[in-house]
């Protein structure tokens, strides 16, 4: 799990969602960066690797992502999936 970035304050959502793609994307050997709105898709995230995103998020954040919302449109930008990051977070 992260836990701080550089200037030692708590990693964003945004950030830590970014974290997880750069380390699935590695894992491949593509060293790219990701911004927030860019398509994962056409950053090189297959098919496969949008499943294990899906199961570190759900990792990451402690919270169960709901059938309806395992779908590619919220998976399709590291905005999206904070969106539905926050949507999901206990008391939100």
């Amino acid at each position: 799990m992260l836990d701080r970035v550089a200037s030692d304050r708590p990693a964003s959502t945004a950030e830590r969602i970014t974290t997880l793609v750069r380390t699935i994307l590695e894992k491949r050997s593509i060293m790219r960066s990701t911004g927030r709105d860019d398509e994962l898709g056409e950053c090189g995230v297959s098919s496969l690797d949008m499943v294990n995103l899906m199961l570190a998020v759900e990792a990451e954040f402690d919270v169960k992502i709901p059938d309806r919302d395992m779908t590619p449109a919220n998976f399709r930008s590291v905005v999206r999936i904070e969106a539905l990051v926050e949507k999901l977070k206990p008391g939100a």
